[in-house]
Protein backbone atom coordinates (compact mmCIF):
# COMPACT_ATOMS: atom_id res chain seq x y z
CA UNK A 1 0.00 0.00 0.00
CA UNK A 2 3.09 2.37 1.24
CA UNK A 3 4.47 1.95 -2.19
CA UNK A 4 1.10 2.44 -4.39
CA UNK A 5 0.98 5.94 -2.32
CA UNK A 6 4.06 6.79 -3.42
CA UNK A 7 3.58 5.89 -6.47
CA UNK A 8 0.62 8.15 -6.82
CA UNK A 9 2.84 10.97 -5.35
CA UNK A 10 5.52 10.55 -8.08
CA UNK A 11 3.10 10.03 -10.90
CA UNK A 12 4.62 6.55 -12.01
CA UNK A 13 1.49 5.00 -13.95
CA UNK A 14 3.65 2.20 -15.37
CA UNK A 15 4.21 0.85 -11.60
CA UNK A 16 0.82 1.64 -10.45
CA UNK A 17 -0.46 -0.64 -13.46
CA UNK A 18 2.04 -3.40 -13.01
CA UNK A 19 0.33 -3.66 -8.89
CA UNK A 20 -2.86 -3.60 -9.70
CA UNK A 21 -4.56 -6.83 -10.29
CA UNK A 22 -5.27 -7.99 -14.12
CA UNK A 23 -9.22 -8.11 -13.61
CA UNK A 24 -10.07 -4.97 -12.14
CA UNK A 25 -6.91 -2.50 -13.78
CA UNK A 26 -7.56 0.65 -15.61
CA UNK A 27 -6.32 0.51 -19.47
CA UNK A 28 -4.52 3.84 -18.52
CA UNK A 29 -3.83 6.49 -15.67
CA UNK A 30 -3.85 10.29 -15.58
CA UNK A 31 -2.82 12.60 -12.88
CA UNK A 32 -4.22 15.69 -12.25
CA UNK A 33 -1.17 18.27 -11.45
CA UNK A 34 -3.17 20.33 -9.18
CA UNK A 35 -3.04 17.40 -6.72
CA UNK A 36 -0.90 17.76 -3.81
CA UNK A 37 -0.70 14.50 -1.54
CA UNK A 38 0.23 14.85 2.08
CA UNK A 39 -0.23 11.79 4.19
CA UNK A 40 -0.72 8.08 4.59
CA UNK A 41 -2.36 6.98 7.59
CA UNK A 42 -2.76 3.24 7.40
CA UNK A 43 -5.12 2.15 9.68
CA UNK A 44 -5.68 -1.26 9.46
CA UNK A 45 -3.88 -4.11 7.28
CA UNK A 46 -5.07 -7.52 7.85
CA UNK A 47 -4.20 -10.57 5.82
CA UNK A 48 -7.20 -13.09 5.15
CA UNK A 49 -5.66 -16.17 3.98
CA UNK A 50 -2.61 -17.14 1.90
CA UNK A 51 -4.13 -15.00 -1.29
CA UNK A 52 -6.71 -12.24 0.52
CA UNK A 53 -5.57 -8.85 2.46
CA UNK A 54 -7.37 -5.95 3.12
CA UNK A 55 -6.02 -2.70 3.94
CA UNK A 56 -7.70 0.03 5.47
CA UNK A 57 -6.16 3.62 4.63
CA UNK A 58 -6.92 7.36 5.17
CA UNK A 59 -4.87 9.67 2.63
CA UNK A 60 -4.63 13.35 2.64
CA UNK A 61 -3.97 15.75 -0.16
CA UNK A 62 -5.12 19.17 -1.78
CA UNK A 63 -6.64 20.24 -4.84
CA UNK A 64 -5.85 23.79 -5.45
CA UNK A 65 -5.08 24.64 -1.87
CA UNK A 66 -8.24 22.95 -0.58
CA UNK A 67 -7.41 20.17 1.65
CA UNK A 68 -9.88 16.63 1.36
CA UNK A 69 -8.87 12.76 2.32
CA UNK A 70 -9.34 9.51 0.64
CA UNK A 71 -10.56 6.98 3.07
CA UNK A 72 -10.92 3.82 1.48
CA UNK A 73 -10.90 -0.10 2.23
CA UNK A 74 -8.45 -1.79 -0.09
CA UNK A 75 -8.76 -5.03 -1.13
CA UNK A 76 -5.17 -7.30 -2.45
CA UNK A 77 -4.87 -10.64 -4.26
CA UNK A 78 -1.39 -12.25 -4.18
CA UNK A 79 -1.02 -14.17 -7.61
CA UNK A 80 2.00 -16.43 -7.72
CA UNK A 81 3.78 -14.87 -4.69
CA UNK A 82 2.85 -11.00 -5.81
CA UNK A 83 0.44 -8.94 -3.97
CA UNK A 84 -1.62 -6.95 -6.45
CA UNK A 85 -4.32 -3.97 -5.78
CA UNK A 86 -8.12 -5.90 -6.68
CA UNK A 87 -10.59 -2.99 -5.89
CA UNK A 88 -11.53 -0.37 -2.78
CA UNK A 89 -14.27 0.56 -0.91
CA UNK A 90 -14.42 4.24 -0.32
CA UNK A 91 -15.50 5.37 3.41
CA UNK A 92 -16.83 8.46 4.59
Amino acid sequence: MRSRYCAYVLELSEYLLNTWHPATRPNDLSFDSATQWLSLDIRNAEQLNDTQAKVEFVAKYKVNGRAHRLHEISQFECIEGVWFYREGVFRN
